[in-house]
């Protein structure tokens, strides 16, 4: 070829290559984004909309239905699930997959507008619903900021100073703060004061709020100049608000507000997120990172600043790291140039034992360079280094030097043959480039389906494709270019004498290999026979290897999902977490428990999903030194934790490595009635519980809450002059609190709040003695004039939505550690549940897990057609023939022995990288086959070469070179066995390359011979 004549006689060029590549692949591998996972937005976004005092079934009817239908007429949706619950409608969207993540903005601001334009439809009371679309921000270092002797709002004010230092560090996008507490001016008004004065509250009420409101006073010319007038009268200090009159205008007496009332501030005693750190009270600190950026040197950069704003944090108030994402990936970098190295190590010692010292140096030069060139790649296309991105890596490691072990085998025999360096090169060039470029391609194109994957876990694997891509294209080129320099550099010409060619295959292996061969090919029928039995074998061994999706994280963190009964107060939540968490800091393998409550904490890693919120919830996240530790100590943390307060329900899990559902697995049930919902849900979980094994089993409706119904009677309530507007404020007052307007100090607005004192407020008998302002008497009135008894109710707390029906979800999961995985505990849990007889208008499906990975597999083997299209496309233009391509082709299915066979041996699941790594081995074994199937027509084309001499003489030519690229291949991805993440896929090209290669070179001859008619029942001509 051109390209490689010109690399040949411009040695000045190709040593600049050389440099380029090392130098430049350097300096790009210090340039490179560094993260833990991939960097791509989730495509959700949330829908908060507050009805304070509806019912949930008031909040869905009236608010979760309308928002519903005016985002369903988006074109973008995939799903809309929603939580109605008491006073607040949480609405949650998911985009359709065929959405990149740059047209994400321009579908949120739409989404917006829909929502928006909904709010008139909307009853009053409602408050303006908020869109939340950053659920791609990850919160890489993680702080919990505490200290028992401090308040919340001590607490806070340091925040905030690490809040304005952090986010002026270079490469950190976003400082955010949660779990803060809002202190509030209370006012506690005692019932029989206001009765005995005869003032009305609306009235003392409106004061406050006028009294403290900002408001424009215009200005004044004077002499020119626009003065402002501001007049006084706004609260300067709590005390002030002591002195406010509020007797009615034409009162004879001045009555103070500090005369009623006693006036504190205090903090919100039912906040909706607490956090908790090492059994003290703390508030969440989360630092996000830019695109783009290497969070190795961020956090540096974070701890620095930090180290100088030491003696700013107050004495006793601690600062711990619940995340430190830098550190994670500095240590994946670490252990990826060690998997490197050995890597390397391995496939340069390989070739050194098979093919020589010159020749492994060559290789050894040739795949370092090609790993260098590939990080030039990755930095012009901004492929950062993270989990997805490094595993490719070290999966195209085994490959990168197979197109060069090609050329160089073909040197070195040509070399021995008496060919001078140039003819050998130039001859193994000729006849080698264009079939190793098809295929290089079909290799690439094998990997296809990951980059053309359209939803999100395709998204989370686009980097495996595009690495690959780079590599293996890198590799075409320099094993045409700098390969034939190199050779023509380090080896030497070899005199034979005419006629005394040495044989390059004469050693014990090849004759073996001929032997078999020659045995395989007279007895086609019965060979064929016994390989098809064994894949049949192979395919029914199949239906044994366990399912997975994706494995869980070695990070040496657990959670515990805490399931308190529903409508439990967020104060009693608090207790509840103080005695649990003290229980995990009991045991001396923890180093670390944050405790958040009433929802989910900031996303700390991508595929950690928070959960919604509900005030019956809390987790803790528990630290411990090691993966196996958390595996000695799991089994008695729960043991612990549900002997000793058994009235909760629990979920243990680990970290997670890929996509998580709220359960791994779930039993959907649709329906209209809610009764009929929860008989349904309650015979799933009965068959679940049936079955050893299954786990944390719950349904997401919760159990019912009781509510107290005042029976307003309304003629006696029309006779006393009592709205029911004043009984409902008269009992938010007396039990939970009215807010009545806003106090200012300084950077913080605090509520003022009004109501009864401590000692009526926590007493529910006192409601038969309550007092109601009556308009009309202008006086307090008892209740009971308006209200004829009180009776306790059961209601639904929550109530479910999936794309505009009613649903409730039965999960359940399996323990951490256990034999089965997810999918084989859905299977023996598949009989009870399906065996349950629907109503009609109500119907079943399975959610969880399942329905993931089913939705990956689908848009994986959506573009799979297309991909092994071109790629049977390319193999037939490569041989202008039909009948050799399929001969290549029949061979792909061998891998399914190995793989199988690999999987049951060491007791891996088949995952979703697994699923990807037997894609990818039909390019690998496509390969070897386009290799051999070339070589077998060069034979034929020697003239006097019968075809049956061809076919075995190419086979066994091909040996070395195949073999050698399915070794090294294989032997590449053994640091990739220690990696939970890539386990399964490295067991499946490691044993499915392996018994492919081996079976390959015996099964494609003999197909190959069946279809082009070519016997051997005779002996070969010598």
């Amino acid at each position: 070829m051109r390209i490689t004549d010109y690399s040949l006689r411009n040695k000045v060029i190709s040593w600049t290559v050389v440099l380029l590549l090392l130098v430049g692949g350097s300096l790009s591998f210090t340039n490179l984004g560094q993260l833990e996972f991939p960097e791509f937005p989730i495509p959700q976004a949330l829908v908060n909309t507050p009805y304070p005092g509806a019912s949930p079934e008031q909040v869905e009817e009236e608010v979760t239905l309308p928002l519903e239908r005016a985002l369903q007429r988006l074109e973008y949706i995939k799903h809309v699930t929603s939580i109605s619950s008491a006073g607040l409608s949480q609405i949650m969207v998911e985009l359709k997959d065929d959405y990149s993540a740059d047209q994400q903005p321009q579908i949120w601001d739409e989404l917006r507008r829909k929502v928006n334009d909904a709010q008139a439809s909307l009853p009053p009371g409602v408050y303006p619903s908020e869109v939340n679309d950053d659920f791609s921000d990850v919160y890489g270092i993680l702080f919990n900021v505490s200290g028992a002797d401090y308040s919340y709002r001590e607490l806070e004010d340091y925040a905030k100073i690490l809040h304005r230092e952090l986010s002026l560090v270079e490469g950190v996008k976003n400082v955010n703060i949660a779990g803060t507490v809002q202190q509030q001016v209370v006012l506690e008004i005692a019932q029989d004061k206001l009765t005995a004065l005869g003032l009305d509250p609306s009235w003392i009420y409106g004061l406050i709020q006028t009294q403290n409101q900002v408001s424009n006073a215009g200005n004044m010319l004077i002499q020119g100049q626009s003065v402002r007038i501001h007049p006084t009268g706004e609260f300067a200090s709590v005390e002030e608000l002591a002195q406010l009159i509020v007797s009615p205008p034409g009162s004879s007496e001045l009555v103070y507000l500090g005369d009623i009332a006693e006036i504190s501030t205090a903090f919100e005693e039912t906040p909706f997120n607490l956090y908790r750190s090492n059994g003290v009270p703390a508030i969440s600190l989360g630092v996000s990172f830019a695109k783009g950026v290497n969070v190795v040197d961020v956090g540096a950069a974070i701890d620095a600043r930090l180290a100088e704003l030491e003696n700013q944090r107050p004495l006793g108030m601690d600062l711990t790291k619940v995340n430190d994402q830098a550190k994670v990936v500095s240590k994946a970098v670490s252990e990826f140039l060690v998997s490197l190295a050995m890597a390397i190590a391995i496939v340069i010692l390989v070739l050194l034992v098979t093919m020589g010292l010159r020749s492994g140096i060559l290789m050894g030069a040739i795949l370092l360079l090609t790993i260098l060139g590939t990080f030039i790649g990755m930095n012009m296309l901004n492929i950062e280094l993270e989990l997805i991105s490094l595993g490719a890596l070290i999966i195209a490691l085994g490959m990168l030097v197979d197109n060069a072990i090609v050329v160089t085998e073909g040197v070195l025999v040509g070399l021995q043959r008496g060919q001078s360096r140039l003819t050998a090169i130039k001859n193994v060039v000729n006849q080698q480039a264009m079939p190793l470029l098809g295929a290089t391609v079909i290799a690439i194109l094998a990997f296809a389906p990951i980059g053309l994957s359209s939803d999100a876990t395709g998204d989370f694997m686009r980097s495996l494709f595009l690495v690959l891509l780079i590599s293996l294209s890198l590799s075409w080129f320099l094993a045409i270019t700098l390969t034939p320099f190199f050779c023509n550099l380090m080896f030497k010409e070899q005199a034979v004498t005419e006629g005394e060619q040495q044989d390059p295959y004469k050693g014990v292996l090849f004759r073996l290999y001929r032997a078999s061969l020659m045995l395989a090919l007279r007895h086609r029928m019965i060979s064929l026979v016994l390989i098809i039995a064994t894949l049949f074998g192979a395919l029914a061994a199949f239906g044994q290897v366990k399912q997975q999706f994706f494995p869980p994280s070695t990070t040496p963190v657990f959670f515990v999902d805490v399931w308190m009964r529903e409508g439990t107060d967020m104060r009693q939540n608090e207790q509840n977490m103080i005695k649990l968490e003290q229980e995990l800091l009991a045991f001396e393998e923890v180093k670390n428990v944050t405790t958040v409550m009433g929802m989910g904490a900031q996303r700390f890693v991508l595929t950690y999903a928070p959960e919604m919120a509900y005030s019956s919830y809390a987790q803790l996240i528990v630290e411990t030194d090691s993966l196996a530790t958390i595996e000695r100590m799991l089994p008695e943390v729960r043991s612990r934790l549900s002997e000793n307060h058994p009235e909760f329900e629990y979920k243990f899990k680990l970290m997670e490595n890929g996509p998580a559902p709220a359960a791994r697995i779930e039993a959907r049930f649709y329906g209209a009635d809610p009764d009929v919902l929860r008989q349904l849900a309650a015979q799933a979980i009965a068959a679940m519980e049936q079955v050893p094994g299954a786990v944390d089993i719950r349904n997401n409706w919760r159990e019912p809450a009781p509510i107290v119904r005042p029976q307003l009677d309304e003629a006696a309530a029309r006779r006393s002059g009592i709205s029911k507007q004043a009984l409902d404020q008269a009992l938010l007052v007396n039990f939970t609190g009215l807010t009545v307007g806003l106090y200012r100090d300084g950077s913080y607005l605090m509520p003022i709040v009004a109501r009864a004192p401590e000692s009526e407020r926590f007493n529910a008998d006192r409601v038969q003695d309550l007092q109601v302002w009556s308009q009309e008497r202008n006086a307090f009135v008892p209740i009971s004039q308006a209200v004829s008894g009180f009776t306790t109710e059961m209601e639904d707390p929550i109530i479910m939505r999936r794309n505009n029906k009613r649903v409730l979800t039965v999960l359940a999961d399996v323990a951490p550690f256990a034999d089965d995985t997810p999918e084989s505990m859905r299977q023996k849990l598949r009989a009870g549940v399906e065996a349950i007889e629907l109503p009609p208008g109500y119907t079943f499906e399975w959610g969880g897990e399942f329905e993931m990975a089913n939705e990956a597999n689908e848009a994986v083997f959506a573009s799979v057609p297309m991909g092994y299209l071109a790629m049977f496309l390319i193999t037939m233009l490569l041989f202008g023939t039909l009948r050799q391509p399929l001969a290549i082709w029949t061979t792909v299915p061998l891998s399914l022995i190995g793989i199988a066979t690999g999987l049951l041996l060491l007791d891996v699941p088949f995952s979703f990288t697994a699923l990807l790594g037997m894609l990818s081995l039909s390019g690998m074994v496509v390969k070897n086959g386009i290799v051999l199937v070339e070589q077998i027509n060069i034979e034929a084309s020697k003239e006097g070469n019968p075809i049956q001499t061809a076919i075995v003489d190419a086979s066994v030519s091909r040996v070395r070179p195949v073999c050698m690229a399915a070794l090294t291949t294989m032997l590449g991805m053994i640091p990739l066995l220690a990696d939970a993440f890539f386990q399964s896929m490295a067991v499946t090209i490691i044993f499915g390359l392996g018994f492919a290669t081996v079976l390959t070179l015996v099964v494609l001859p003999v197909i190959y011979s069946l279809l082009h008619r070519i016997r051997f029942d005779q002996p070969l001509a010598a």
